[in-house]
């Protein structure tokens, strides 16, 4: 992506470093010293895996694919399995698509992203520091709060869009979202805004009602922007391993998620789950989040994600 230069691969290593024990250190400790890498070596690398958070089907086709590799070059060496192993692992994110910013930017005047997920994802502080990217990249930002539900999540967002340097759209607790993004969105078309970023209620998947909310937001957004919003970003947090595949598989049924943002990377050895997801959903993975800074959301590369775990 050619908009904002943000990633720092030293940082990213550092931030994956519990997920690079979880999988290639114990995967390294199991082939070591072995004369032959069998069969049942492989099988309990696809066990590593699956304790990993990649998932059952995911481990399963990554070990299916790597006996057939080994088998065409009869390399069974500690540096091919983990090559293949890592080979395999990068080809799961080979459906991304390659759409960047300047092109939306070019086409949508204003560009609208909606981000939803649940409480404790990170949300919030996602939503400050994607503002921030896009500032710094000379952008006109607007933030428009609509989580009314709890006045809490205004102040961090207040908190947040000062550090950005961007302006906040905001009302008081237990205002109707809709009237917040509409203001929003209104304000940004007036004023020619770049980017709209609407923060939404922590929806808990299992709440239909909170949900339906969803689709009562998208609507009053079409009337003033009839193509928009141009993406919806679903924010997880990594450290929540399964369960931010249910919530993957929740908001789908609601909404269209254009892309994830996956958080606190830096403090779980559940980074795994990127993959499971990623081969289950198909959704392609925007932003990862290494660190509490303003600066450590960074652009996500499929071949230097993987490297950064493979990294030792």
């Amino acid at each position: 992506m050619s908009l904002f230069d943000n990633f720092n691969f030293n940082k990213l290593k550092d931030g994956l470093s519990k997920t690079r024990n979880k999988i290639v250190n114990t995967i390294t400790e199991t082939i070591s010293g072995k004369a032959v890498i069998d069969d049942k070596t492989l099988d309990e690398i696809e066990e590593i895996l699956i304790s990993s958070d990649i998932g059952f089907d995911t481990a399963n086709s990554i070990i299916e694919n790597t006996r057939k590799n080994l088998k065409s070059d009869k390399d069974r060496s500690d540096l091919n399995i983990l090559g293949s192993v890592k080979k395999e692992l990068i080809s799961v994110f080979n459906f991304q698509n390659n759409d960047t910013y300047d092109s939306k930017l070019l086409k949508f005047k204003p560009y609208v992203i909606l981000i939803v997920g649940i409480n404790g994802a990170g949300k919030t502080t996602t939503i400050g520091k994607l503002a921030y990217n896009f500032k710094n990249a000379g952008l006109k930002v607007v933030i428009g709060a609509a989580d009314t539900f709890r006045a809490a999540a205004n102040e961090q967002l207040e908190i947040w869009s000062k550090r950005a340097g961007v302006q906040l759209i905001q009302k008081a607790q237990g205002s109707d979202p809709s009237s917040v993004v509409f203001e929003t969105v209104q304000k940004a078309v007036k004023e020619k805004f770049d980017v709209v970023l609407i923060d939404t209620a922590g929806r808990l998947h299992n709440k239909s009602h909170l949900m339906d909310e969803l689709g009562k937001i998208k609507r009053v957004i079409t009337k003033v922007l009839p193509d928009a919003p141009h993406d919806t970003f679903l924010v997880i947090d990594g450290n929540t391993g399964q369960n931010a595949l249910v919530q993957a598989d929740e908001f789908s049924k609601v909404t269209n998620i254009t892309g994830l943002i996956v958080t606190k990377l830096d403090g779980t050895a559940k980074g795994g789950v990127i993959f499971q997801i990623c081969a289950n959903q198909k959704i392609p993975v925007k932003y990862i989040g290494v660190g509490e800074n303003i600066d450590d959301l960074q652009t996500f590369n499929p071949e230097l994600f993987v490297k950064a775990i493979f990294d030792l």
